[in-house]
C-alpha cells in the first residue's frame, strides 16, 4: 500500500538526473532525503523544493567513495526516524583514459561509488520495504551496460552492466512483496557529466537526436518502475541501438563500438 507521503532517498542529487528525480518526486508528493558531496548545491535544491511543493527535504551530504559513508548515511536517517520508500541510486561519474593510466585508488573510489554504495544501500533499506509491503528501487544504469564497451572509461560500462543484472535479480526476488526494482538505462543525457569528465567538446559533435533531457529520462524511469519494468531504456533511438548491436555478430559489434567510441571517449593515457 502506497504511503500517504512516500520518502525518497536520492544519491547524486546535486545536479543532472539526480536533481531531476528530486524535482519530479517532490511534485508527486514525496518527502526527500538528498545526498551528494556538494552541500551548497543540495541546500539550494532543498530550498527550491520546499518553496515549490511544501515538501520536507532532509539534506545529508556524504562522499560515497568513503567505505563508511553508506552506514553513516543510514544511521543518520535512523536517528531522524526516516523510513525510505523509494531508493534512487543515481550517484556516478566517469574516469577518463586507459585503465592502466590511472592509479588504483582512483579506480577503488569509482567502484565504491558505482558498485558498492548502491548495493549496500539496497541491502540496508530493502528489509524495511519488504516488511512494510511497499518499496521502489531505481538503479540508474546506462545504455552502455547493454552494448560492447569501447576503449576509455574502462570500468564505466562494466559497472552499469552490473547494475542491470542486480536490478533484474532484485525485481524477481521482491515483486511479490510490493517492492519494485528497476534499472534505468539512459543514453546521452544533457547534464554536467561530460563537463566533469572533460569530454564536452567531443560530445557536442554528436547529433541532437542522440540526446535526451534529464526530465524526460526521469519521467520515463518513474513510470517504468511503477509498471514493474526490471529494465528500461528511455528513447527510441537508444532502444534501436541496443537491439541492433545485440543482433550483430559479436566481432562486428565490437569493431563498430571501437570506431564510434573514439568520437566521445577519452582513450588516451592520463
Amino acid at each position: 500500500m502506497t504511503p500517504a507521503r512516500p520518502l525518497s532517498l536520492i544519491t547524486g542529487a546535486s545536479s543532472g538526473i539526480g536533481a531531476a528525480f528530486a524535482r519530479h518526486l517532490a511534485a508527486r508528493g514525496h518527502d526527500l532525503v538528498i545526498t551528494a558531496r556538494r552541500t551548497e548545491r543540495l541546500q539550494e535544491l532543498a530550498t527550491e523544493l520546499q518553496v515549490a511543493h511544501s515538501t520536507t527535504v532532509t539534506v545529508l551530504p556524504c562522499d560515497l567513495a568513503d567505505p563508511a559513508a553508506v552506514a553513516g548515511l543510514c544511521h543518520a536517517m535512523e536517528q531522524r526516524a526516516l523510513q525510505v520508500d523509494w531508493l534512487v541510486n543515481n550517484a556516478g561519474y566517469g574516469v577518463p583514459g586507459r585503465f592502466d593510466a590511472n592509479d588504483w585508488p582512483v579506480h577503488a573510489d569509482f567502484l565504491r561509488v558505482l558498485l558498492t554504495a548502491p548495493t549496500e544501500l539496497a541491502w540496508r533499506l530493502l528489509p524495511g520495504m519488504r516488511q512494510r509491503g511497499y518499496g521502489r528501487i531505481i538503479n540508474v544504469a546506462s545504455l552502455a551496460g547493454h552494448v560492447p564497451a569501447p576503449a576509455g572509461h574502462t570500468l564505466y560500462a562494466a559497472s552499469k552492466a552490473y547494475l542491470i543484472k542486480f536490478s533484474q535479480a532484485l525485481a524477481l526476488e521482491n515483486s511479490a512483496c510490493g517492492v519494485h526494482a528497476s534499472a534505468l538505462c539512459p543514453g546521452f543525457t544533457w547534464s554536467e557529466f561530460h563537463d566533469v569528465t572533460g569530454t564536452r567538446a567531443k560530445m557536442d559533435k554528436l547529433p541532437g537526436y542522440m540526446w535526451l533531457t534529464a526530465d524526460k529520462v526521469v519521467r520515463q524511469g518513474i513510470a517504468a518502475v511503477e509498471r514493474g519494468d526490471a529494465v528500461y531504456i528511455p528513447g527510441r533511438v537508444n532502444r534501436f541501438i541496443k537491439t541492433a548491436l545485440q543482433l550483430m555478430p559479436d566481432r562486428l559489434a565490437l569493431r563498430l563500438s571501437a570506431r564510434q567510441g573514439t568520437r566521445y571517449r577519452d582513450t588516451e593515457a592520463h
